[in-house]
């Protein structure tokens, strides 16, 4: 029996065709992986099988049936349910409340029983092996327990077939492995789930078939086993790509563009010490609870130091404020962009122009003719996939909407460039131009600093240092091996030095 079946699948927005007679089926009991460069037709499908839009021609059935009419949305959460790399979990409300929203009266009576909620909640979470207090407010929760809530939610309605949207895009090598552990019980129990990454060593782990759509087409089929990893990224792409090869750069210069001193943010991290020199690519990797992030928040002004300071080509920056640092030479790419990298409801020009709109125009006005030539210019450079500078960013697939934000960045020029995460959630090809992108920001002079556990990204750099329990643990030079990176990263190691 199939847990679910799309077939002959094909939808258009306007003159766009999203989806051009794809097929896809999922067998009871598996993780099946759906791969694609970003804009391949993933959402789209997505947005099929969980019901929020209808097909224009095809055939979706759940185990056999046809799927339920868009208006029955009780139907469709006992078929499916999606858990998506932004979260639904709404952070004001208890764990409780979010696992039971829209259905607090258990008894369907008039008044509800918080207590019968909270112990209900209780239940579902203990069953499913979440170990949540389901009293406590969804905002304490990190991304790791957010998505188990989710999960936990889903199976609650009785849905068996769960849609997994980059789960692992902000989890550490640990939180992965626990989610994992979690998807082969579930499955076990007969759970069924579409897993969906763009992060391939994942697929061969955790997949026992993967299906790869391109340019929204049905590419291939196939059992994880019977596909090399060359294979799968060209199926992805058409062609052959190669990550990790490090572009001709200029001699890193002696001048320093960052200078940290002593720096100290609470639990986080302590008697921090770097200095980055302008034309140098330095990493920053360690697990979640490292301190790399609140680092580079800390840089960047999103948060305020207790002790320390940050100076940009000789100045110190004053704590705790972006503008200053914005002000003060710094570009930077946030760890989440949904929430932290741009405004929906705004164009590509918009968004990608905001540091610089000030130049854009006299007497506080902008020039649209300006804006659109400076975004239009970061459109070709950084390949994103649009319309037009005027499209609204939120129409953009994940990888494209990373573009814009590393645009932004780059849009001043800045003389230190903070990445956080920089490829996390986008394809092969679109990682492929933003690590570009970076390398030609180092050529042109500028100080990178690169905060990510991902290791394609940290391969250009010129050094990587390893954080551990808010401590630099380790230091490598260009060169390193997977396996002694990750090692201190999981603090088993020691770093092999200078």
């Amino acid at each position: 029996m199939n847990a679910v079946e799309a077939s002959n699948i094909t939808k258009r927005f306007g003159q766009t065709v999203a989806l051009n007679d794809v097929h896809i089926t999922v067998a009871d009991g598996e993780t099946h992986a759906l791969v694609g460069r970003n804009g391949a037709g993933k959402s789209t499908l997505v947005s099929m099988l969980t019901g929020l839009n209808r097909p224009d021609s095809g055939e979706i059935t759940f185990r056999g049936e046809p799927a339920p009419a868009l208006s029955d949305r009780q139907a469709w959460r006992t078929k499916v349910a999606c858990v998506y790399q932004k979260s639904t979990i709404i952070p004001t409300l208890t764990v409780a409340e979010n696992l039971f929203i829209n259905r607090q009266n258990l008894d369907g009576g008039a008044v509800i029983s918080w207590s019968r909620l909270r112990r209900k909640a209780s239940d579902v979470l203990g069953e499913y092996g979440v170990d949540v207090d389901p009293n406590v407010e969804a905002a304490t929760l990190t991304v790791e327990q957010r998505q188990l809530v989710e999960i936990a939610r889903a199976l609650s309605f009785g849905a068996k077939f769960i849609i997994l949207d980059e789960p692992t895009a902000q989890l550490d090598g640990p939180a992965i492995e626990r989610l994992f552990e979690r998807m082969r019980s579930l499955r076990a129990a007969g759970v069924t789930f579409l897993f969906i990454s763009h992060h391939l060593q994942e697929i061969f782990e955790i997949c026992q078939t993967v299906t790869v759509f391109r340019d929204a087409r049905h590419i291939v089929t196939s059992p994880v086993a019977d596909l090399s990893k060359d294979q799968l990224v060209e199926a992805m792409t058409g062609e052959a790509v190669g990550l990790g090869a490090v572009a001709s750069r200029p001699a890193v210069g002696s001048e320093s563009v960052l200078d940290i001193r002593d720096l100290a943010l609470g639990k986080h991290f302590s008697g921090i010490d770097l200095s980055v020199r302008r034309g140098e690519v330095v990493g920053i990797a360690g697990s979640a609870s490292s301190g790399k992030v609140e680092l580079g928040e800390v840089i960047v002004g999103l948060r305020k130091a207790d002790a320390g300071t940050v100076a940009v080509s000789g100045k110190s920056l004053k704590p705790g404020s972006v503008p200053a640092a914005l002000a003060g030479g710094v570009g930077f790419v946030p760890e989440d962009r949904h929430k932290e990298g741009f405004v929906p409801g705004l164009s590509i020009a918009e968004n990608a122009t905001f540091p610089i709109a000030g130049r854009l125009g006299r007497f506080g006005s902008i020039s649209g003719r300006r804006r659109d030539q400076v975004a239009a210019r970061m459109i070709d450079e950084l390949a994103i996939k649009t319309s037009g500078p005027d499209q609204d960013v939120a129409d953009l697939s994940g990888g494209n909407q990373q573009k814009v934000v590393m645009a932004r960045a780059l849009s001043s020029e800045p003389d230190l460039l903070v990445l956080m995460d920089p490829t996390a959630g986008v394809d092969v090809k679109s990682k492929e131009n933003l690590l570009d992108a970076v390398d030609r920001a180092a050529a042109a002079g500028a100080a990178v600093l690169v905060i990510s556990d991902e290791l394609d990204d940290l391969r250009p750099c010129d050094r990587v240092l390893v954080m551990f329990h808010g401590s630099v643990a380790g230091e490598f030079p260009a060169g390193w091996t997977d396996n002694e990176l990750v090692s201190v990263i999981e603090g088993i190691g020691e770093s092999s030095g200078e």
